[in-house]
């Protein structure tokens, strides 16, 4: 955090010591938060993310079960058929928390659903943005909405409204 600040400092320190550079903010998040198309692509994963949760959760729940079953079952189990039990239990419980990684993991199902879904909205707000940038003369056009220290900006760099009116897009 500090790393990021320093560095958004020494940028914006750079661009004021050189003449005629120019920059602007924009806040990409209410952009997309304002975007129809995002909005209904954030509910939609948002419901396979609450189904694949279920499924895992229901899953658990069997490998509580057989848990709970082999529990009050132990005491008349042999040894190999007490062995046999726990391996299934441990296969089982295996086997979920190999669902949930894939579901969740962090190259997970999730996270390719979201890139197949919000990651064109996403470059259609770079492309306008970068667009605009070019047509008004723009060197630089920094994102207020990852909060990398920036304390105040004045209206009359924030061209968020601008970008928002680029795409068509009305504020709620």
């Amino acid at each position: 955090m500090k790393s990021a600040f320093f560095s958004l400092l020494i940028m914006l320190v750079a661009l004021g010591t050189t003449s005629a550079q120019r920059f602007a903010i924009v806040d990409v998040a209410k952009i997309m938060d304002n975007m129809e198309e995002y909005t209904a692509a954030q509910k939609q994963l948002d419901q396979i993310a609450a189904k694949w949760r279920q499924e895992i959760s229901e899953q658990y729940d069997e490998v509580r079960s057989l848990y709970n079953k082999y529990q009050a079952e132990q005491v008349l189990l042999s040894d190999d058929e007490r062995k046999a039990k726990e391996e299934e239990i441990t296969a089982k419980e295996k086997e979920v928390m190999d669902l949930q990684k894939q579901r969740f993991g962090q190259d997970g199902d999730l996270f390719r659903k979201r890139q197949e879904l919000v990651q064109p909205i996403q470059d259609r707000v770079q492309a306008a943005i970068s667009e605009y940038a070019d047509q008004k003369g723009y060197d630089a056009i920094l994102d207020k909405s990852i909060n990398v220290g920036i304390l105040y900006v004045s209206d009359d760099i924030d061209k968020t409204k601008q970008i928002m009116a680029k795409l068509g897009i009305k504020a709620k």
